[in-house]
């Protein structure tokens, strides 16, 4: 009787493994695994896209800064979100019609509050030579179109700076600037971002086309379901949403098998994850 019983207890122990095997891996995310990205910095705290926003990120044990770069007049990689200055300083016009001199004579800081005035907009150049190696950077390309080139330019900093390819993350809601990362660095992570008017989830079609370039994708937080999140895990692409401040959506994403969350506050998602 004790060997039919042992020999059950195989078969069973065998049956479950085949049970696991069925499901497709990439749905199985650990808690522990999914990342912290400081969306502009910890930017509910500070002014986005400043050296004090990106310090506090790091100080919150985010695990990725995010970083938006624009081009200047002088062809120097410069982090701001917007095209345009008006909403982030007290400049106006295009990002690209002014020199880095000229960018950094403006405030970025008093829109956010007036004691942050001498907050000012910083070149990836500083942030590189700042933080080198101790942080992750996750890094998108805005606009591509209008900077030819920018590619290149952030691949020789990444050289000059001898920041590893394993310290950082490509966004881009351009999938040529992300197949030209593909090409010059094949190394690098590379995250395909998600139009919110995408109100449907990607066919099959495109998240095997997204696949062949690209390790994920960036879709609006707000458009998902447990349905999508799953379906992506499935073609074994990562998934990392934008933007949640909530901490209840925060759980309810972590739920359903996402490998990554942007926040403007990361200490929120440090919380969620470490159950504090």
């Amino acid at each position: 009787m004790k060997h039919k019983w042992s020999a059950i207890g195989i078969i069973a122990f065998l049956l479950c493994i085949a049970l696991v095997f069925s499901y497709e891996q990439p749905a199985c995310t650990s808690q522990k695994d999914v990342l912290i990205i400081a969306h502009r910095g910890a930017s509910g705290y500070e002014p986005e896209h400043t050296m004090e926003s990106y310090k506090l990120a790091q100080k919150m044990k985010s695990d990725y800064i995010e970083i938006d770069l624009h081009m200047s007049k002088d062809q120097q990689l410069v982090a701001i979100h917007d095209y345009s200055l008006q909403r982030t300083t007290n400049g106006t016009g295009f990002v690209k019609e002014k020199t880095v001199k000229q960018l950094q004579s403006l405030d970025a800081g008093s829109w956010f509050l007036l004691s942050k005035k001498s907050a000012s907009i910083p070149t990836l150049d500083e942030i590189f030579r700042t933080f080198g190696n101790d942080i992750h950077y996750y890094i998108e390309t805005k606009s591509p179109h209008e900077y030819p080139g920018m590619e290149k330019k952030l691949i020789a900093l990444l050289n000059k700076h001898n920041i590893h390819t394993n310290q950082i993350i490509i966004q881009s809601f351009s999938d040529e600037s992300l197949k030209t990362f593909r090409k010059l660095q094949p190394s690098i992570q590379l995250i395909q971002l998600i139009s919110s008017k995408q109100r449907r989830m990607l066919s099959p079609l495109q998240f095997k086309q997204i696949r062949q370039y690209a390790n994920g994708i960036g879709p609006n937080a707000d458009m998902l379901t447990k349905e999508y999140v799953q379906t992506a895990r499935s073609y074994g692409l990562d998934i990392h949403p934008y933007t949640v401040n909530d901490k209840r959506q925060m759980r309810k994403l972590i739920k359903w098998g996402v490998t990554g969350i942007f926040t403007n506050y990361p200490d929120r998602l440090y919380k969620v994850l470490h159950h504090h």
